[in-house]
């Protein structure tokens, strides 16, 4: 009995470190700003008890709110499909015997590394600037200069061109998924007639659909989370006519701009729940789209 006791202690030693992190910087932080979600608080001032009077109005006096909402769905729900199929473009590409194929994967892959930082975002403003490369190349082809910083539509557009950039982590995941399909089953297809489509949707697609349930999840909540290109392209006002207003800019100008820390707080956990539902749909629908070896997908 000592020795197990023994034994059970240096587990807990080697895992204390961990523990101890989650509850300090995780578990207990989350029940804080559970806490002030129920209050009002603007940082100079104790908390003060208002019950769900932050949720009532985010959904019922908060127009700007529903507003941010919108564009994060909007984001969300263009972005990731385009990110995700242009990655799974990219992994099959890649997916060649090539003396240089490892270079390649590497140069598609900085993108994800240095996609979210500051200096990318301040690059992607001057890049669709009104003297940009983009326009540039528009009058190029004799199409006029587009107003990318006047138009709100045009500015969640070159959003969500920056997100599909940054497809770096998810082709390398799909490049795994691919290396796993056995060649032999595209040479029985090829002897069957099959072409490159029907091995596609036949053969591919089914046997990677647990790979793009992953990468769906994962660049799903990671959407859900972007701030720092909003925050750079708009100069922190999430314009114009609040066309890059994310959840999280929002969520942010409310916590330290206007020093409202309990509706942030509020608009915090309800993304936490959104974010949970949208993953719970991904994974419900799942049982009819994604193929597993042990009983198919269903």
């Amino acid at each position: 009995m000592g020795q197990r006791l023994r034994r059970n202690l240096t587990g807990y030693a080697f895992i204390s470190p961990f523990i101890i992190g989650f509850l300090c910087f995780t578990l207990v932080p989350m029940a804080i700003s559970l806490y002030l979600s129920f209050t009002k608080y603007n940082l100079f001032a104790p908390p003060r008890w208002i019950g769900f009077d932050n949720y009532i109005k985010m959904f019922t006096g908060d127009p700007k709110y529903m507003h941010s909402l919108k564009v994060t769905l909007l984001y969300v729900f263009v972005g990731v499909p385009l990110r995700l199929g242009f990655a799974l473009f990219v992994a099959m590409i890649l997916n060649t015997k090539s003396r240089m194929v490892g270079a390649y994967r590497t140069v598609y892959y900085l993108p994800s590394i240095i996609g979210g930082s500051v200096a990318v975002s301040i690059m992607w403003r001057n890049i669709f600037s009104d003297t940009g490369i983009i326009n540039g190349m528009l009058g190029f082809f004799g199409l006029g200069p587009v107003s990318w910083f006047g138009n709100p539509d045009a500015a969640l557009f070159m959003l969500i061109t920056l997100s599909v950039w940054q497809f770096g982590s998810s082709m390398l995941i799909f490049l795994a998924g691919l290396k796993n399909i056995s060649g032999e089953m595209y040479e029985a297809a090829s002897v069957d007639g099959a072409g490159f489509f029907r091995k596609f949707f036949k053969i591919t697609l089914p046997l990677l659909s647990s790979v793009i349930l992953f990468n769906m999840v994962m660049q799903t909540i990671s959407a859900f989370m972007t701030f720092v290109p909003a925050y750079i392209i708009s100069k922190g006002e999430g314009g114009p006519m609040d066309g890059t207003m994310l959840y999280s800019l929002y969520l942010f100008r409310q916590a330290f701009m206007f020093n409202n820390m309990g509706y942030a707080s509020a608009m915090a956990w309800v993304m936490l729940l959104l974010v949970g539902v949208m993953t719970g749909i991904l994974f419900k629908t799942s049982k009819s789209w994604v193929f597993y070896e042990s009983g198919g997908g269903k």
